[in-house]
């Protein structure tokens, strides 16, 4: 367990703070993934083809939005308790 939040919120900063580097400037440390497109380095991750039909895509991205609130809204309640 965390003995102090102001450790987490320092490590939380620094690590955020990267990350949002990294994506603004769209290089990493040492010329990394030089010569990529730097915000999307590579092409739609669907291995098993499910965004094959337009409409079947739409349904599932909606699906996905929907799961990913009803995580939010979960987890709002178990930090509630």
């Amino acid at each position: 367990h965390a003995q102090s939040i102001l450790a987490i919120l320092v490590f939380q900063v620094i690590l955020m703070g990267g990350a949002e580097a990294y994506r603004a400037n769209g290089t990493a440390p040492g010329g990394f993934g030089e010569g990529l497109d730097s915000l999307h380095p590579g092409d739609a991750f669907d291995p098993l083809g499910l965004a094959d039909d337009p409409d079947t895509f739409a349904e599932l991205k909606v699906k996905e939005i929907k799961n990913g609130r009803l995580a939010m809204f979960s987890m709002l309640g178990y930090y509630v308790q």
